[in-house]
């Protein structure tokens, strides 16, 4: 249910959700909220009642001093005004010594979040506990921003490395750090381990940088087997150590699809840099109509890696660097360009890698694929006699951003 419909709803009324096909779920109690008590009492009551409850916070900063935990099924914390910079859930530091290490925790089913910003946090600013099956999360039309670990972490246990968080969905969120770098390396934007047909969709990561000794993870990671067929689209990363990566050495992924993503990083920006977008161990995996402009002194912007990862496509990605098969990877690769320059793009400063003009290299220039249906804005291809290289289909000079660049 999208809180804007229900933004007016007294507190504890009973909701009905109602389904496309006409099935009427569990009714939700909402409960609305104004201050920082209200809302960790709020979500202890959610937990008592086994669930099945929506709680609205208004307008406000909600600096908590202990973790929200979710234990119950079919939880949702959201803006009640659909504003996300409106309402902000904090903890007391972005910091090793924080008081509070995680400050949104979810511990079982259907948890969702929409319309607000979570901040400031010792370790993550939202987990999902993948180790005790906590299944298809929703979190969009967020910011999580200022972690001192990865923003969203997806939980898994080595022991039971097939119990996992499944059919998860981040969705038009900002991830970021707000001083232009991040605290230490380990940091990350999604930090999946273990998950299985997760969408992570429109959502912009900036500044996911180490500022000392080793490189920050991915802006966007998954990891660890069982994780398999994740897609990640229309997402635009800007000026972070490293893009989207499927799987790391021997801690594999397979399939999934990378596509439809725009990723910049300018030069001498950070002290770190490595490829836009990287599999490895990861048969099968898809990497299509991405554009990626690095302008640092990185030299390549897609690999793929190791011996075992085959069977997998590259092809319509427009690039200003190589393309590199490393140490025994093999698939099928082509129909890319690698030669892009940055006065081909409106605005890469902002990560805005839409084409200025009809460039001839990329438009027309491409290979149907099974499941390109549309471009970063949802334009849908093909436009012309052919599909166009890169993550944009042209059908001319955007008058306005596009939306997951903007922040409500």
């Amino acid at each position: 249910m999208h809180v804007k419909s229900i933004s007016h709803v007294l507190t504890a009324v009973w909701v009905v959700l109602v389904f496309c096909c006409g099935s009427v779920a569990n009714a939700q109690t909402v409960t609305n909220v104004t201050t920082a008590a209200g809302l960790q009492s709020a979500v202890s009551a959610a937990n008592a009642a086994g669930g099945n409850r929506i709680i609205l916070l208004a307008d406000g900063t909600y600096t908590v001093t202990s973790m929200l935990n979710i234990t119950a099924p079919n939880v949702t914390i959201a803006g009640q005004a659909g504003h996300r910079a409106s309402v902000i859930i904090q903890g007391d530091a972005m910091s090793a010594t924080a008081t509070v290490g995680i400050v949104i925790r979810a511990d079982a089913s259907n948890f969702t979040l929409h319309d607000v910003t979570v901040q400031r946090s010792g370790y993550h600013l939202v987990q999902v506990v993948g180790e005790d099956s906590a299944q298809s999360p929703v979190i969009r039309d967020c910011i999580l921003r200022d972690s001192y670990q990865q923003m969203l972490k997806v939980s898994q246990d080595p022991a039971r490395p097939n119990v996992t968080s499944n059919n998860g969905r981040v969705e038009n969120c900002v991830f970021e750090y707000s001083a232009g770098i991040g605290p230490e390396y380990y940091i990350g934007g999604i930090d999946a381990h273990g998950s299985q047909n997760w969408i992570v969709r429109g959502n912009t990561f900036r500044n996911i940088m180490s500022p000392n000794t080793a490189i920050a993870e991915f802006a966007v990671h998954f990891w660890d087997l069982p994780s398999a067929n994740n897609l990640v689209e229309k997402n635009t990363i800007v000026n972070c150590d490293r893009g989207v990566g499927f799987g790391l050495d021997g801690r594999g992924n397979s399939g999934g699809i990378i596509r439809n993503n725009m990723i910049y990083h300018a030069a001498n920006v950070g002290r770190f840099s490595d490829s836009g977008i990287s599999l490895i161990d990861s048969p099968n995996s898809q990497v299509y109509n991405n554009t990626i402009l690095m302008l640092d002194s990185f030299p390549w912007a897609i690999d793929y890696r190791y011996g075992d990862t085959t069977g997998v496509l590259i092809e319509n990605n427009a690039t200003n660097l190589p393309i590199l098969a490393r140490d025994g990877a093999t698939g099928t690769v082509g129909s890319n360009v690698t030669n892009a320059v940055a006065s081909w793009f409106v605005a890469p400063a902002s990560g805005d890698l839409h084409v200025a003009s009809a460039i001839p290299n990329l438009v027309d220039k491409g290979v149907a694929i099974p499941g390109l249906t549309d471009d970063f804005d949802g334009t849908p291809r093909p436009q012309g006699s052919g599909y166009d290289i890169g993550a944009q289909e042209w059908v001319g000079v955007r008058p306005d951003a596009p939306t997951n660049l903007q922040v409500k």
